[in-house]
């Protein structure tokens, strides 16, 4: 399982080290790709062969369905860390959640996002406000 937030820099390259504890969860090889609400997903090779296959089932006749599958699979790229635990962010992705120097890492359960730290600073705290909103409204699915 993924977990914890971490803050990070890029480098002058678009490099971003990978810190060690997600590095161990999400193995040698992963998959970066473009993510909801303005940030990068990050998915173990095991987790991006099952969403893969998720999608693959979704009807091609559905045009909502055919630009998200698109958009997921076209800005994705695999990345192999070298021996410091950095990782080039393509620039497509980079500009696709708007990174510029300050990043936040976090895991979430299977896999981890990547964020611009003002981005994530502005959206946690207005999720903060919400959070036990959001609780009340997930109680109906056991949780």
């Amino acid at each position: 399982m993924l977990l914890g937030e971490y803050q990070h820099s890029l480098d002058t390259k678009g490099r971003i080290t990978i810190p060690s504890r997600l590095r161990e969860g999400l193995g040698e090889r992963f998959v970066v790709t473009k993510g909801l609400d303005t940030c990068l997903f990050v998915y173990p090779l095991a987790e991006w062969a099952a969403l893969e296959e998720k999608l693959r089932s979704l009807p091609l006749t559905r045009a909502d369905a055919r630009a998200f599958v698109r958009l997921l699979f076209s800005g994705a790229v695999e990345c192999e860390p070298d021996k410091q635990g950095r990782v080039l962010l393509p620039p497509n992705l980079r500009a696709h959640a708007r990174l510029e120097k300050d990043v936040y890492l976090l895991g979430v359960s299977n896999r981890v996002e990547i964020w611009d730290k003002e981005i994530w600073e502005q959206y946690s705290m207005q999720a903060a406000a919400s959070f036990e909103q959001a609780a009340e409204q997930l109680e109906g699915l056991g949780i």
